[in-house]
């Protein structure tokens, strides 16, 4: 059964960096998209960024795209969020996903694979 477990989440203060790992198992998603998504309390989960099976180019959301990165490294089957310049607006629950196909879909119905997410508190 396939398993995605987010780490790195924590404390920080406003304008630092922080990279969050996504670490899979019981499956190999080399072939599949995977992808970040956020949420803030009461709000709609919202994808972050994401990159393509086979890829080496992420896609990103306007709103970070100057300021996260998403990369994948398949042989250890681990996914990261780097962000920088955190604003403390972005104090949400940080998810990772996966799916089965190889496209990027904005909706997380779509997505097949999910994290159980990770807190980032940004301090002003």
């Amino acid at each position: 059964q396939a398993r995605l477990v987010e780490s790195g989440g924590g404390l920080v203060q406003a304008g630092a960096s922080l990279r969050l790992s996504c670490a899979t198992s019981g499956r190999a998603f080399t072939n599949s998209a995977m992808g970040w998504f956020r949420q803030a309390p009461g709000k709609e989960r919202e994808l972050v960024g994401a990159m393509l099976g086979g890829e080496d180019r992420a896609h990103m959301g306007d709103s970070v795209k100057d300021r996260f990165a998403v990369s994948r490294d398949d042989p250890r089957n681990t996914m990261y969020l780097q962000m920088n310049n955190l604003k403390p607006e972005e104090t949400v629950v940080y998810f990772c996903a996966a799916r089965e196909r190889n496209t990027i879909e904005f909706t997380t119905g779509f997505w097949d694979f999910w994290g159980q997410g990770t807190q980032v508190t940004v301090s002003s």
